[in-house]
């Protein structure tokens, strides 16, 4: 009876591959979109920014992530953007801004609701997450005012890339990241979503690892001290036992603790 029902809730959970988001033809610019096919309406909608350094990552490698909150009434969309060196963080961020607007624009054809929409990112997409969210300048450019409800931020890897790259030492992953973010320090602090605390006006759910790496153990902290001393909702977890890659793996099993958390967050964030 149990593998009944399991394979049934299964078949429930459509999956809408490889939409563009952008008005092109780059497969840089496509999203997938998950969602069990039921009579609710006007669900939440949960948008996932990939990590990977900037310059790595595809949509198709959280397939799980898509299936798990879709069977739990929560329609998701994966997106992909444009990568290093290709491109720099700009233009990475400007993409994401585009794919959250196709959201508020289509997605009540897949059940959910363009007023209940939450974003959230790992590692790197954990960074251009809230950078589209601090920085006005992302929706503006794309066209529309703001319209994320909640941010949820796994790991986020880069709220201060100009304190990192600061102090970082000059390693592989320093001169990977300075094809993304160039070797200008006064671009690394427009790039920072830190520099734009006083415009997040959305509640968020911040984690982190207890034994990722130092920078996001500092830095995620710090953003939820500066939100809170702001007056915005916001909830702090650190994941005992979890490092960087953890973080967002072990969400394979659509039983991981992260899950009710993510979804307390979004009912009580809901208008």
């Amino acid at each position: 009876m149990l593998l009944f029902q399991t394979l049934l809730t299964s078949a429930q959970v459509k999956k809408v591959k490889n939409i563009n988001y952008a008005g092109n033809h780059e497969e840089a610019n496509t999203l997938n979109v998950f969602y069990r096919d039921d009579s609710l309406k006007n669900k939440p909608v949960l948008v996932f920014i990939h990590g990977g350094s900037w310059s790595s990552g595809k949509k198709e490698t959280y397939w799980w992530l898509g299936r798990n909150f879709a069977r739990k009434g929560v329609v998701s969309v994966i997106i992909n953007y444009p990568l290093a060196p290709n491109v720099q963080y700009e233009k990475m961020a400007g993409d994401c801004a585009l794919a959250v607007k196709w959201v508020h624009e289509n997605i009540s054809s897949y059940q959910a609701s363009p007023g209940k929409i939450f974003v959230m990112g790992h590692s790197a997409g954990g960074h251009l997450a809230e950078l589209i969210n601090a920085d006005p300048k992302y929706f503006k450019q794309a066209g529309i005012a703001n319209p994320i409800n909640g941010v949820i931020l796994n790991d986020p890897f880069g709220l201060d890339m100009h304190e990192y790259l600061t102090t970082a030492e000059k390693d592989h992953y320093y001169f990977d990241f300075i094809r993304t973010f160039t070797r200008q320090a006064n671009v690394w602090k427009t790039a920072s979503p830190m520099e734009y605390v006083k415009e997040i006006k959305n509640p968020h759910l911040l984690f982190y690892g207890a034994k990722t790496y130092g920078a996001i153990k500092l830095q995620t902290p710090r953003l939820y001290e500066k939100l809170k001393a702001n007056g915005i909702p916001v909830e702090l977890r650190e994941i005992k036992g979890k490092s960087h890659i953890p973080m967002i793996s072990q969400m394979i099993f659509g039983g991981n603790r992260l899950y009710q958390d993510i979804l307390d967050f979004i009912q009580n964030t809901s208008p």
